[in-house]
């Protein structure tokens, strides 16, 4: 790859594969059994020359997207660490900018970022009027606070996050992202999410965004009913939730799951929405979008406008991706086959990708 950066791994560039995706090719049991190309993570790896002059491969195999690999010419490793919960990789790729990768898996880049942290934020802010107490869970980067920042309605950010470097880590790589955190009504708690809202107080969030990694290992509790059930709790009648979803090309049966759960948890909508952001696996990623019962959310029609919102508009950052026009793409009510367009909503289903 690159050159190693601070926080290097004591053994990890013996062979040219960073430590944070030896472990994540660790959990892969073919990864052994088939060689293709030099394996720098789950999903993006670059060329290498072996010392022997062969052209051997590596071949991952990660469970959430299964004999799939993204690759990215990595110009230089501009820092690799460890902290208690994961590792933290940063490089710079030739195409998209910086990247920050977690155990070994992408989750931003500097060229396609606006996509994910605009939609996760927007599709659940502008389908209310004035939101004022917003709780994020996740979301280190400081790009859904960024956005949040955009709502002037909004009177308290709360977030928590467990990784405190990774925080760290975006504050020096990634300063368009951690903006977020500058701003005065952000208020950062380290530590557990489930703990976190377990101990929130009934009704106190009028929206929640989970901007959560991969549901494997621990991370499998943020897609389960009891998890599901804290954050109902926690908000207010006719609040909403916005959950990272995975690929609807990729995890049907997941996603299909995560609706079932939340129908029985939400008794408002509950909807299904997607955006492009190339760097992810299949290109796609979703959002369940949740209310309570109470007033009535039309996650189709936003209420709240973006474009309407005086200081939405005036930041440091124009918009880049989202406007109220996204959420128009709905999908046919019988079939679940998509009407065309860029991204949007399904109408609470998914389409039906088993293809045999």
């Amino acid at each position: 790859m690159g050159e190693s950066g601070s926080g290097a791994g004591s053994g990890s560039e013996v062979d040219g594969i960073p430590s944070c995706c030896r472990k994540a090719m660790a959990s892969a049991p073919e990864s052994e059994a088939r060689q293709h190309a030099t394996v720098v993570s789950g999903w993006f790896s670059e060329s290498r020359s072996f010392s022997d002059g062969d052209a051997k491969t590596l071949y991952y195999n990660n469970p959430m997207w299964h004999g799939e690999a993204h690759s990215m010419k990595v110009e230089k490793i501009l820092y690799q660490g460890k902290s208690v919960y994961q590792e933290i990789l940063v490089f710079e790729s030739s195409v998209y900018g910086k990247v920050l990768a977690l155990d070994g898996i992408v989750q931003l880049t500097e060229k396609d970022e606006c996509a994910y942290q605009e939609m996760i934020t927007h599709l659940p802010l502008c389908s209310i009027p004035s939101p004022k107490r917003v709780l994020v869970i996740g979301g280190g980067d400081g790009g859904v606070l960024r956005e949040i920042s955009r709502h002037s309605s909004v009177d308290l950010i709360d977030i928590c996050e467990i990784d405190m470097l990774v925080i760290e880590v975006c504050r020096k790589f990634f300063p368009e992202l951690s903006i977020g955190f500058e701003d005065p009504r952000v208020h950062l708690h380290v530590g557990d999410a489930a703990e976190f809202l377990r101990n929130a107080q009934v009704g106190t969030y009028d929206a929640i965004i989970v901007d959560s990694s991969d549901p494997i290992g621990p991370a499998q509790e943020l897609v389960e009913k009891p998890f599901f059930e804290t954050i109902a709790r926690a908000l207010r009648p006719g609040g909403v939730l916005c959950n990272q979803a995975e690929s609807m090309w990729l995890h049907t049966h997941l996603i299909q799951d995560m609706l079932s759960t939340c129908r029985e948890v939400f008794k408002g909508s509950v909807q299904y929405a997607w955006t492009s952001v190339p760097t992810y696996p299949s290109g796609v990623i979703g959002f369940l979008l949740c209310s309570t019962d109470g007033p009535p959310v039309d996650f189709f029609n936003p209420i709240n406008p973006i474009e309407k919102l005086d200081e939405a508009l005036k930041t440091r950052r124009e918009l880049r991706f989202y406007n109220s026009e996204v959420p128009l793409d709905q999908a046919d009510d019988t079939t679940g086959a998509d009407r065309g367009g860029k991204n949007g909503l399904l109408n609470g289903s998914i389409y039906d990708i088993d293809c045999k």
